[in-house]
């Protein structure tokens, strides 16, 4: 049986966290995500660390799958379902796509990429 995983769009968005491994604390941005994963800028984790994300006194705990230097791309332990990142994934959508939807006064966002920098 063929079974194809769609994958969801990621949404820009601009929220900064504070993030916590088992050695450190520092703050960092999501650039972008979805109730899967996102992109996190301001930090390189090793791929395969375990983290905590701290945001409106919600704690989300994360997986970093690929790194760069200055962003690494991360995995949700668990789907996003509520939560104020949850609420500020929806803002974010419902502003990017509520033109086309027909919800008033909302304008789109500009596009930006989630994957690695291509040279």
């Amino acid at each position: 049986m063929d079974q194809q995983v769609e994958r969801q769009q990621r949404i820009c968005v601009d929220i900064p966290v504070m993030i916590t491994t088992v050695l450190d604390a520092f703050e960092a941005t999501l650039v972008d995500m979805t109730e899967e994963g996102a992109l996190l800028s301001g930090c390189s984790l090793i791929e395969g660390t375990r983290f905590q994300i701290d945001y409106m006194g919600e704690t989300v705990y994360a997986q970093a799958v690929w790194r760069e230097v200055d962003r690494t791309g991360i995995r949700f332990i668990f789907r996003l379902n509520d939560g104020p990142l949850y609420q500020r994934l929806a803002i974010a959508r419902a502003g990017q796509f509520g033109a086309s939807a027909g919800f008033a006064g909302a304008t789109a966002a500009a596009p930006r990429g989630f994957g690695r920098r291509v040279a």
